[in-house]
């Protein structure tokens, strides 16, 4: 059935092959072909994906110069999009050459042994020298990432084998079989994320054979800048493998911070915790001084804690310490007690004074730092000074600004007092360890008191109570010196306490009371879960059940606080992620705030928690090209970032395990850093994104959960094979660097399903992928106070302000833990219906099935246990009623699962009814064609052979078209350039030439035919008019040009009063939410009433996001709609024109000035952005010189004449 997730997208992909075969086939170009090489060196995708095709150019310029106020910035961004002459591409030239097997002569070889054939074989000169191994590794340096880059390979093999090449984790060629003693040539365009950041590092892969084998490996380009070598330890760094030795003797324990456990109860106190969040005075620049005394003079300013200053609209130099002041006083009770300072987050260097006295510094943004500050106390008013800096080592270790595209600097997370007594607990961890059978389990807590009195204490203990079990530790302390602490493990047995899981997320609350003597000092409660986490082969296994991880990767990022969350912020995203059937969440690239995972450890989602360390070493942080990274000055930090992390959120269930750092590169200084981390939590495993160049752990890393960012549709092959669970740290990054496409067609963020549900189908299936994070959770733009836009741009499933996208929807469905089998069903009494269970611990008789059918409603209810498949049957009354059952999933945690719409018998409803021909009559004037009947005429343009003007009824319904569309596929560059101005590029074919026209009458139509040229294309097409209203455009063209289309079809126009569009079709999924702009039945408004004219980017938005608009209508008006049974445009009176198809054509309409037009396509395919090149070549169909297109397009004029169910 087409609600079924796998027979969804087996129908849609069956209607995309169902076109004829006359019309685009598929094309292998012959790279050895140094004409077809120079016209296609704008290919990103060998074969058959051209990434922008060259002979568009003068149409850009030509569109641009209509333009107004055109730029040198435009200039630069256009070329920036990838928009290159004739000219360049006609200039490539090599720029780096490898005679492989020759010493001397290949200078870009990294890993790979040299030989010479034997004299048996024949071959060019260059050929019979080569380089071999298991893996045969290339690199080169100081790309230009703005050129286009071809490279060829030559092979010459001894014998049959099998081999691919890899780049940055994907593959550039796909599986060769070289066979023994043939020379193979092959060109291969390279995609521009394999040089995304200024290096290509080429793995030549043996799959069958004895190994990998390479004879000539040669890079070409359209750009002056000239490509170099590695050298020296950078080059060595490139090889697969380190040999190092590491410490294991270590200590963790030496190097971890000190967190007091903080308190509910102190004896004598009232309140023992007090928040100094609120209003402090801050100053860009101030006296070196300050903290000497309470600043009053106009320089100091007031600003919101926590909170960043950019975000408030202050300006700080990047080098500079600003200023921050607060005053507080102590309750009289605290008087006697131990003062702890705590801050969450200072971004990111900090130094703090306390009347005028020096307390303490911190480094590091996203990681929290305590003070004990009762030295520094006065009675009455207390004055608490920091500087603060935001560039640091550690902003730069951790690329934060870099990230953020504007400075982080302040005081970004909540800042709390606490009173603890002099003896207290200064440090707590709690460990569940399951039995065998993982029912009864054994509680240990460790626990640390510190004696901060100048006397011995003794007679102290420790009592421990856990809410509704049988519970209640007791243990004695020994005694504990003055200065000193005292450190041990307290464990019980548990007897089958209810367990935490993601999906039954139950918490118990650990009550810690500490004594001496008959007096209670003070208490700590803390909630905490029953739960195991172990790795067993290539799985991680959560209390003896194998997970499967549907994540997302989260920044914390809203559009008016940056990266400040506040707790409903917080709620809300793991809430809507939750609701998204997202079971993980990877905390990208820091820690999170602290309030995020009690919320996880609450509502039951797993969580990745990661360092804030990302891309050492790796050129994304341009840093790297000059710095060393395997220098060990950086990695103190590198270790503090760690060991603050694990540290300071270990006691939360939700956490399945650590990320040590972000795309970085692994070396010795990371291996000493895992040594502690291991020792630092035993409990938990832990990963680290290596993700550099060339594929899985590709640097060495030995951490114990294997990663792979961006591994492309077949990466679950090679996570099949490694011994370790395997995660993908980022997959299916969402479109955003495709602006140009996403600014004129909001319907290509639709398409993101279809790399995702494929690549999700192999994931689940395969044992060896832990699952994985798709990039990214949300969307990643900072509205600044001065009216700027930065941040890398809407690359998430929700927007900042938290409105669903269009591919939040489709992250519900394919992550969905429901899946229905059941085909389509015939009409009965009683139906019965086939379902999946892809829960991890929930059987769906937990479930509540809510069903529809016409006006019929019930419950329903099925017993299918977690990986198995079950049935269940609804009854009904009136089986002729409906067209379709409506099923709804309710999770028993609250939310609907999943929704699906099982058609029954036959569709009727998707037909449009076609007007009775009518007589038809024709007459031809000097310059145009009149073409008249009943109520109804329509005027043809004799020198353009376009409609003029075609009115039913006395309206005008037609004022324009058809003209030819091969919209080309534009991409973009991978940088942080959220543009509010991108520029829209919806170009018609260009220079339109007419060389004849005929008119003639066939029975009761008049038919015109058209024969002309585009500067693009030339063909013809023939109107077949009937005075009915219905309207047949038949259309052949042959490419003149070689172009990779993003679509093609007839575009028409219609009068403005046209301002609303309807459809029809056939979806993916056939339940969407009704604002969804991919809903299968619709009507949707150029522009939406009640939104204001202008779209305030400071102000949140009450609407929902496809409501959103720019100058060509509303996200939802002029959105791609893909597989239309009709679809059209109407008025306010009611009068339709409409496009009739049988579910394999596709509409998309948008406001041109003052008039609406459309596009009735033949042919389209997902947009350009580059992360998804792979995944969308199967739907590419590339057009070479002399291919032909064509289709007859359906147009109905009228008045509406169906209903929508």
């Amino acid at each position: 059935m087409r609600d079924s997730q796998n027979t969804d997208i087996k129908k849609f992909n069956q209607a995309e092959k169902a076109r004829p075969k006359r019309f685009v086939p598929f094309f292998k170009p012959d790279w050895s072909n140094p004409f077809l090489f120079r016209l296609f060196s704008l290919f990103q995708t060998p074969g058959f994906l051209l990434q922008n095709i060259v002979s568009l150019n003068q149409q850009i310029e030509n569109n641009m110069k209509k333009r107004i106020n055109i730029t040198r910035k435009c200039i630069l961004l256009t070329a920036a999009c990838g928009w290159f002459s004739i000219s360049q591409a006609q200039q490539m030239s090599c720029v780096a050459r490898n005679d492989c097997g020759v010493e001397g002569a290949q200078p870009y070889l990294i890993k790979g042994e040299n030989y010479t054939l034997p004299e048996k074989f024949t071959g060019s000169k260059e050929a019979l020298t080569c380089n071999f191994g298991g893996t045969v590794i290339y690199a080169f340096n100081q790309m230009d990432i703005n050129a286009a880059y071809q490279l060829e390979v030559v092979y010459l093999a001894d014998s049959e084998r099998k081999q691919r090449i890899v780049a940055d984790g994907n593959e550039v060629q796909a599986p060769v079989v070289l066979q023994a003693g043939k020379e193979q040539r092959y060109r291969i365009d390279l995609p521009k994320k394999a040089y995304a950041y200024g290096q290509l590092v080429l793995v030549f892969e043996a799959l069958k054979g004895p190994n990998a084998l390479v004879s000539e490996v040669n890079l070409y380009t359209n750009s002056s800048l000239k490509t170099v070598p590695f050298e020296g330890d950078k080059k060595a760094d490139l090889v697969h493998t380190q040999s190092y030795v590491v410490d294991t003797t270590v200590c963790a324990e030496k190097v971890l911070p000190v967190y007091s456990v903080k308190p509910s109860q102190v004896t004598g106190v009232y309140q023992p915790l007090m928040s100094l969040n609120g209003t402090w005075q801050f100053h860009e620049k101030p006296a070196p001084d300050f903290y000497q005394s309470f600043q009053t003079d106009k320089g100091w300013k007031p600003i919101t804690v926590p909170g960043e200053w950019s975000m408030q609209g202050f300006q700080v130099d990047s080098a500079t310490f600003a200023g921050y002041q607060t005053r507080f006083s102590l309750p009289a009770d605290w008087k006697g007690k131990r003062i702890k300072l705590r801050f969450d987050g200072v971004s990111s260097e900090s130094i703090v004074y306390l009347n005028g006295k020096e307390i303490g510094s911190h480094m590091g943004g996203m990681s929290a730092f305590e003070l004990d500050i009762t030295q520094a106390l006065q009675p009455g008013d207390n004055l608490l000074s920091l500087r603060v800096r935001s560039e640091s080592l550690a902003d730069m270790l951790g690329s934060l600004t870099q990230y953020a595209a504007h400075q982080l600097g302040g005081i970004t997370r909540k800042v709390t007092l606490m009173a603890v007594p002099k003896v207290h607990l200064s440090d707590m961890r709690i460990l569940t360890d399951l039995d065998a059978d993982y029912q009864d389990a054994e509680l240990k807590v460790y626990t640390t008191v510190t004696n901060q009195s100048d006397q011995p204490q003794k007679d102290i203990h420790l009592q421990l109570t856990i809410d509704g079990l049988p519970v209640d530790l007791h243990a004695p302390v020994p005694e504990i010196a003055a200065g000193g602490s005292w450190s041990g493990w307290i464990s019980r047995k548990v007897s089958n306490p209810q367990k935490w899981d993601n999906e039954h997320p139950h918490l118990y609350t650990l009550q810690t009371s500490l004594h001496q003597g008959d007096e209670t000092l003070e208490i700590a409660e803390k909630r905490f879960g029953f739960r195991e986490v172990e790795l067993k082969g290539n799985r991680l296994l959560v209390n003896g059940v194998p997970v499967k991880l549907r994540g997302v990767c989260r920044h914390e990022v809203h559009p008016l606080t940056g990266r400040v969350m506040n707790p409903d912020l917080v709620r809300k995203d793991v809430e809507l992620y939750r609701s998204g059937n997202c079971n993980f969440i990877r905390t990208s690239h820091y820690p999170p705030c602290e309030e995020l995972l009690e919320v996880c450890d609450e509502l039951g989602m797993f969580v990745e928690v990661e360092s804030p360390v990302c891309w050492i070493g790796h050129h994304a942080n341009e840093n790297w090209k000059r710095l060393n990274y395997r220098d060990p000055k950086y990695y103190a930090y590198v270790l503090q970032a760690n060991m603050e992390t694990i540290h300071f959120y270990r006691n939360h269930p939700s956490i399945l395990f650590w990320s040590m750092a972000n795309e970085s590169y692994w070396n010795k200084e990371f291996a000493q850093v895992e040594v502690y981390v291991k020792k630092a939590d035993p409990s938990r495993p832990h990963t680290f994104h290596d993700q550099a160049y060339g594929g899985f752990n590709n640097q060495g890393s030995t951490a114990p959960i294997a990663n792979i960012h961006y591994p492309g549709p077949d990466g679950y092959k090679v996570a099949a094979k490694s011994e370790r669970p395997m995660i993908y740290g980022e997959y299916c990054h969402l479109n955003v660097y495709n602006r140009s496409e996403l600014v004129t067609d909001p319907g290509i963020r639709s398409d993101w399903a279809l790399a995702l549900a494929p690549t999700w189908e192999n994931m689940y299936q395969t044992p060896g992928v832990l699952g994985g994070s798709i990039w990214s959770g949300i969307d990643d733009i900072f509205q600044m106070p001065n009216g700027d836009a930065v941040g890398y741009g809407p690359w998430g499933p929700i927007d900042g302000w938290r409105r669903p996208k269009p591919e939040y929807w489709d992250m519900k469905k394919i992550y969905s833990p429901i899946r229905i089998k059941t085909t389509p069903l015939s009409p009965a009494s009683t139906f019965t219906v086939e379902v999946e269970n892809r829960y991890t611990y929930t059987n769906l008789n937990e479930l509540r099935i809510n069903w529809q059918f016409g006006d019929e409603r019930g419950v329903a209810f099925v017993d299918c246990p977690t990986g198995q498949n079950g049935q269940f049957t609804i009854d009904v009354q009136h089986p002729e009623q409906a067209y379709g059952l409506y099923l709804s999933f309710v999770d028993p945690r609250g939310f609907v699962a999943d929704e699906y719409r099982i058609p029954v018998g036959e569709q009727s409803q998707n037909v449009w009814a076609i007007p009775s021909a009518l007589p038809t009559r024709l007459k031809e004037k000097k310059d145009r064609y009149l073409v008249s009947g009943p109520h109804f005429t329509c005027e043809v343009s004799r020198t353009n052979g376009q409609i003029l003007s075609l009115k039913k009824d006395g309206k005008e319904c037609l004022v324009g078209g058809p003209w030819l569309m091969a919209l080309p596929l534009t991409g973009g560059g991978c940088y942080p350039n959220h543009n509010a101005n991108t520029p829209i590029f919806n170009d018609l074919c260009t220079e339109w030439t007419v060389s004849s026209t005929e008119a003639r009458t066939e029975g009761e139509d008049v038919c015109i035919t058209v024969q002309g040229s585009y500067k693009e294309f030339k063909g013809n097409y023939t109107l077949r008019i009937n005075a009915s209203g219905e309207i047949a455009v038949s259309y052949t063209f042959e490419a003149l040009q070689d172009v990779n289309p993003r679509q093609w079809g007839l575009v028409f126009e219609a009068p403005a009063s046209f301002d609303r569009t309807f459809w029809r079709r056939d979806g993916l999924w056939t339940v969407y939410p009704e604002d969804h702009i991919s809903r299968p039945v619709g009507e949707a408004a150029l522009f939406y009433t009640g939104l204001p004219e202008t779209i305030h980017p400071r102000v949140k938005p009450s609407w929902a996001w496809s409501r959103d608009f720019n100058e060509l209508g509303s996200n939802d008006f002029r959105s791609t709609r893909r597989n239309i049974w009709y679809a059209g445009l109407k008025n306010e009176d009611g009068n339709t024109v409409t496009a009739v198809s049988e579910g394999h054509q596709h509409w998309r309409s948008w406001l041109q000035q003052d008039r609406i037009r459309f596009l009735v396509a033949d042919f389209v395919t997902p947009g350009d952005e580059m992360f998804l090149s792979s995944y969308y070549a199967p739907y590419r169909k590339l057009l070479k010189t002399g291919d032909s297109i064509g289709g007859t397009v359906k147009l109905v004029v009228g008045e509406s004449n169906t209903t929508q169910e």
